[in-house]
């Protein structure tokens, strides 16, 4: 399989393997060569990979999608980080994917609010014949 692993502004992985391992919404799923082709969405996780000369390599990456069409294998993700400590890679995980997640939560709340006041103003505007 050829696995390539897409940021925003680089290309982190392209190379042959044998094996990919990752986490999905729905758990952790691994692909090997004659697997189907799908789609799924990744959540911050750790992904590994064997390469033919059966070295494991292992990626920090956040939440993106993984599409696997006949031998290519895509992975498309805001933030990715080579590593070769697992706890290292997982510490890195929690600090700063999972903080952004937060982060971003925090701000489609707010944003949420804000889309409720302005909704709820029209309306008492359009209730005093504004």
């Amino acid at each position: 399989m050829r696995l390539k692993v897409l940021l925003p502004t680089e290309v982190l992985i392209d190379e042959e393997v044998t094996k990919i391992t990752a986490e999905a919404v729905d758990g952790s799923f691994c692909l090997l060569p004659r697997h189907i082709d799908f789609v799924t969405a990744l959540v911050p996780g750790i992904l590994t990979f064997e390469t033919p000369e059966k070295k494991e390599h292992i990626l920090a990456i956040d939440e993106g999608i993984l599409l696997k069409c006949g031998k290519d294998v895509l992975i498309s993700t805001r933030q990715g980080i080579k590593g070769e400590a697992l706890g290292e890679l997982k510490k890195t995980i929690e600090e700063n994917f999972l903080v952004l997640d937060d982060r971003e939560k925090n701000a489609r709340s707010a944003a949420a609010r804000l889309e409720a006041d302005l909704v709820r103003r029209f309306m008492e505007l359009r209730e005093h014949g504004g």
